[in-house]
């Protein structure tokens, strides 16, 4: 005689499970000012962390170790998922925004706004840089390391990116860095990543955290090789998710086609 009654517990509970995994703030397109601003602000963050602290070490003379250097940016995207990965997904580069629409876990047609956003954002912080500290540390550009050709360091950027994106995909909540699994995967692979490989090629990872101080500085001639890699290990890590876990799930699919409304 239970039974029916334990059946709809269960039923509710699932549903409500399935509710928070999309919630409606993340699909409905009146949101998408709250999104944007969300991209932006977390991208200002990031880059005014990761360019800042070759910036601050520039200025202090030398006092913020590599270990520091590669583990602010790391810290600083767990918190930003955490605090709003539910609102925009916490994308805060191009290279995941587009992986994510490439998955077929994100609308194509809200790629250019997300893009736009984060480049504001990243802009935004390497202009802060510029008017508190000057050109002290190159802006924190990303460049490729004493004696390391473009070539390796274009080489060293699509690895790290490939390794990042499949972090992202295999951590991610449709389109979404959400909860505690995506940030310390995603902070600490970022931490990691920088560890052993910064003094290749920066270990940049993400084309607006590359360009940003690439523009304020004027100086946009290895520019190139952090959009093209990125990019590259973006798409690099989309197959190799398809040949790890299939096609994308019906829930992703159907939120990036908006109709989980």
């Amino acid at each position: 005689m239970e039974l029916p009654h334990l059946q709809r517990t269960e039923s509710t509970v699932h549903q409500r499970m399935l509710d928070r995994s999309a919630p409606l703030d993340f699909l409905e397109s009146a949101n998408e000012w709250r999104r944007l601003f969300a991209e932006a602000w977390g991208t200002f963050l990031l880059v005014v962390v990761a360019a800042g602290a070759d910036v601050v070490g520039a200025q202090s003379g030398g006092a913020i170790s590599l270990g520091m250097k590669v583990a602010a940016p790391g810290m600083m995207v767990m918190a930003i998922i955490y605090f709003m990965g539910t609102v925009s997904g916490a994308h805060l580069n191009p290279a995941v925004t587009l992986a994510f629409a490439a998955r077929r876990n994100f609308p194509w047609s809200r790629v250019p706004g997300y893009i736009v956003a984060q480049t504001i954002g990243g802009v935004a912080a390497a202009s802060l840089l510029r008017a508190m500290f000057g050109a002290q540390g190159l802006l924190g550009a990303t460049t490729p390391g004493p004696g390391v050709g473009d070539v390796r360091a274009l080489a060293m950027e699509v690895l790290l990116t490939t390794g990042l994106v499949s972090t992202i995909l295999g951590t991610a909540s449709g389109a979404r860095n959400i909860g505690s699994n995506a940030a310390l995967a995603v902070g600490g692979y970022i931490a990691l990543a920088g560890l052993w490989a910064a003094p290749i090629s920066g270990a940049s990872m993400n084309p607006v955290r590359s360009f940003a101080p690439d523009l304020i500085r004027g100086d946009l001639t290895t520019t190139w090789i952090y959009i093209v890699g990125p990019l590259a290990g973006g798409i690099i890590a989309v197959g190799f998710e398809w040949i790890l876990k299939g096609r994308p799930t019906a829930a992703g699919t159907l939120a990036a086609q908006g109709e989980l409304k």
